[in-house]
């Protein structure tokens, strides 16, 4: 099913995975969340766990290049490799690396996998009243960030952040674990990552005293209100920032335009909303904002590729989903493997 993911902004360069050596402990660590994803994610796509925010990804088979959108959050991959596009970076994540996505980010990805090496990954949603939390209690300790933040890093798994993965995962496969120890460990993930050199962007994230966190700002309201009328005059003044300075500085995190962002972050609720709760193409539009479905759909085709009804079957035939389900709460922001 859906789920998203990562990427690092900077100036134009390709950003490739770093190889370092890794301790056999970590190796022996790794080797046990394998295992620990037979039981816990056998099947293709997107898995949640019995603790909310946490999903797990599997992918049997290489996905080419689509575009794909990630909420905020701290993505742990533990197998295989993805290799993502936004303007004109490539950024690459692998095995024993870790992401932080500070902001919900459109992007394009592509997927390695195959049945023999599937691609697996761990989400943790960044909660940003916990994040808040750790922040005061960090505050002390915590200078000022001595560069403006970016919206996507990748970073090589330490010792402490490894080990802390694998016990989240052991907890996880015990139902009473999983609801009285694996709280606790997610915490502790939040913490070791704002502690470390990713943590600089989900903290601007949540201030206002510098563009980055501004920028977020404006995202959050985004996609609070994306089914509804948004002017980038509004944004613009909510933000603080003076029309040149809003466009600009926008731009430098999501490298597109607002209106740009809006329309394709309605698309893609409405592709999760066709291929999960199973909307047809007008009632979808008409969900996300859209006045005209023929409009819609002209819109749908030039972002995906594909018609509304035929990108619903390729998502639904590479990610096998289940019968559709009970409908729940909309998502605040989009998710996809």
């Amino acid at each position: 099913m859906l789920d998203f993911k990562h990427y690092s902004l900077a100036c134009h360069h390709t950003v490739m995975s770093t190889q370092v050596v890794r301790p056999a402990t970590q190796d022996l660590a790794q080797q046990r969340v394998l295992e620990l994803f037979e039981v816990l994610a056998p099947n293709v796509g997107f898995t949640r766990t019995s603790l909310e925010g946490v999903n797990l990804l599997r992918a049997n088979q290489p996905m080419p290049r689509m575009p794909v959108m990630y909420e905020p959050s701290i993505v742990i991959v533990c197998q295989g490799r993805k290799r993502g596009y936004l303007g004109d970076q490539v950024f690459q994540y692998d095995a024993q690396q870790y992401l932080v996505l500070s902001v919900p980010l459109p992007f394009e990805c592509e997927t390695e996998a195959s049945v023999e090496e599937p691609f697996l990954g761990i989400s943790v949603r960044v909660d940003l009243t916990m994040v808040a939390e750790l922040l005061m209690a960090l505050n002390e300790t915590q200078g000022v960030a001595q560069n403006e933040p970016v919206g996507i890093y990748s970073t090589p798994l330490d010792p402490a952040l490894s080990n802390a993965v694998q016990r989240l995962m052991e907890a996880l496969a015990a139902p009473l674990d999983a609801r009285i120890l694996a709280p606790a460990i997610v915490r502790e993930i939040c913490y070791r990552v704002l502690t470390g050199e990713q943590g600089d962007a989900i903290r601007a994230a949540l201030t206002h005293q510098n563009h980055f966190g501004r920028i977020a700002k404006a995202l959050r309201r985004i996609h609070a209100d994306y089914h509804g009328s948004l002017d980038v005059d509004t944004l613009a003044a909510e933000a603080g920032m003076s029309l040149a300075v809003f466009h600009a500085q926008f731009k430098a995190v999501t490298a597109t335009s607002p209106m740009q962002y809006v329309k394709t972050t309605r698309l893609h609720h409405a592709r999760l909303l066709m291929v999960q709760d199973g909307l047809n193409v007008g009632a979808a539009a008409v969900r996300v904002g859209y006045e005209s479905a023929s409009q819609f759909s002209r819109e749908f085709k030039r972002l995906f590729g594909l018609s509304p009804g035929d990108e619903v079957k390729r998502m639904r035939a590479v990610y096998d989903s289940p019968p559709r389900q009970p409908p729940k709460p909309a998502p605040r922001y989009v998710t996809a493997v």
